[in-house]
């Protein structure tokens, strides 16, 4: 049997972290056999559909680097597929026609909640004579529902699980409109599209039993089941916006990488071991659905950013510098930043990521880092900068900068040679000369060292900035 799994969002927001989730454990089960997987979308609530939260996952998963077997199926599109089943079943006498109210419907609810029962349907109209049915009324069709015994789901996650017949209504499968339901047209895809596997989230649990039924009545085959825990918040209760219930494109703007998303989410629920850092190749692999476990996984910032900045360290500058011009166009300053990226603000940049991204969690960390090479002049100044440069230091800043304006060649070794000297000359520690040169070429209290920022910034830049701060121009400053 070759594997097929479908991904079914519904496109009435963004990819949710918990559907990227869920689509990354149906494409790693049918990558790791062999197999396809899926895209379906969901777009049988007409109201809340819509083609921006379409474009949003089909984006998200691109970005991931999730992809599907074959054509985006949307689910709106087969409703006559849908409907001809219904009348299959209408004729084969496993679904009538109800006739039901909105009253007699809301009646029945209530007295079923006064009476504890679960099954808030009567089945009035089970096996009542249409020749009853009440005029100028469009029926719904309903699926007849076995009264005893049980549905058994043996799922690859949760196990065993069973619910009794007698609680279970008999469900709508078409509207009085003619539209289908989304337990029916659930049911119809997944078989007309050949899926083996339904991996999904638990949620869904209880619609397993109800499409059994449906699938029991056609005489279908149904597919395996593997019903996956939610995320949770840190705390463990539901997630929510402030624990990371966000979209995949949230994340793609707070600067994590792809593959350090994709390993992270593989292991909210999952393991192979102790181990934590899988290439694509392992996770393929590796994956199977009885390793997933029953409890709620939890969501945690800070090993995302602890995956995100193992992976930002392995990556080559040519890589990041990559990943860097996919991030700007989805910052609020990118237009500004991808301006300011000339080819010589490149070449800067990549000489001194090696040293900023020993440091950074994520892309944004590597951009704020960087911020001295990407900045204007006059630079801004943070608060710790303004506090360095007292008058008696920017007074020095003069002197530094007289003192540099003769240095040739311009290397590292070379300013820093000139710095200790001045700083032995002036009977000062080195730090006390470094820190306030810092600040004025940084703007900031930290930043790589101090040597390597005069010579990422080369010459000419470097005695500009020193003049900003100094109000001294070193004569006659030299190109870099």
């Amino acid at each position: 049997m070759s594997v097929v799994t479908r991904f079914a969002p519904s496109p009435t927001g963004f990819l949710h972290i918990g559907g990227a989730r869920t689509a990354l454990f149906n494409w790693l089960y049918a990558r790791g056999r062999g197999g396809k997987m899926l895209l379906r979308i969901e777009d049988t609530d007409r109201e809340r559909s819509t083609q921006a939260a379409i474009d949003a996952i089909v984006d998200g998963l691109n970005w991931l680097g999730i992809g599907w077997d074959g054509e985006v199926v949307y689910q709106f599109a087969r409703a006559a597929r849908h409907r001809e089943v219904a009348e299959t079943l209408l004729a084969s006498g496993h679904a009538y026609r109800c006739y039901a109210s909105p009253q007699e419907l809301t009646e029945m609810r209530e007295a079923a909640r006064r009476e504890g029962r679960a099954k808030l349907y009567d089945g009035r109209w089970r096996d009542r004579d249409p020749g009853d049915a009440p005029e100028g009324v469009k029926p719904v069709i309903r699926l007849k529902a076995p009264l005893i015994g049980e549905i058994v789901i043996e799922d690859q996650v949760q196990g065993r699980v069973v619910w009794q017949n007698e609680n279970l209504d008999d469900l709508v499968l078409l509207r009085s409109d003619g539209t289908p339901t989304y337990m029916l047209a659930v049911v119809v895809d997944d078989h007309d599209m050949e899926v083996t596997h339904v991996i999904r989230g638990d949620d869904h649990l209880t619609n397993a039993a109800r499409q059994k039924q449906i699938y029991d009545a056609l005489g279908w085959a149904a597919p395996v089941m593997a019903h996956i825990p939610l995320i949770h918040g840190p705390d463990g209760s539901k997630l929510s916006k402030r624990h990371g219930a966000l979209g995949v494109d949230a994340y793609r703007a707070m600067g994590y990488l792809p593959v350090a998303l994709r390993n992270y989410l593989v292991r909210l629920g999952w393991s192979h071991g102790d181990q934590e850092i899988f290439s694509t190749e392992e996770m393929i692999a590796n994956f199977d659905l009885p390793q997933i476990g029953r409890s709620p996984a939890r969501f945690d910032f800070a090993k995302l950013e602890s995956i995100d900045g193992h992976y930002i360290r392995q990556a080559s500058e040519n890589e990041l510098l990559a990943a860097i011009d996919q991030l700007l166009p989805h910052l609020a300053n990118g237009e500004a930043l991808a301006k300011r990226l000339t080819p010589t603000v490149r070449q800067q940049l990549a000489a001194a990521l090696p040293s900023l991204k020993e440091r950074a969690k994520t892309l944004l960390d590597l951009i704020d880092g960087a911020s001295f090479i990407l900045s204007d002049r006059p630079i801004d100044l943070d608060d710790k900068a303004k506090t360095l440069l007292t008058p008696d230091a920017r007074a020095l800043l003069g002197e530094i900068a007289a003192e540099l304006a003769s240095v040739e060649p311009w290397t590292p070794a070379a300013t820093e040679q000139a710095v200790r000297t001045f700083a032995e000359r002036k009977g000062a520690k080195l730090g006390a000369v470094a820190q306030p040169l810092r600040a004025a070429l940084t703007g900031r209290s930290t930043s790589p060292g101090i040597f390597e920022v005069l010579n990422l910034l080369g010459k000419s830049e470097s005695l500009a900035r020193l003049a900003d701060q100094s109000g001294h121009n070193a004569a006659s400053p030299v190109s870099a």
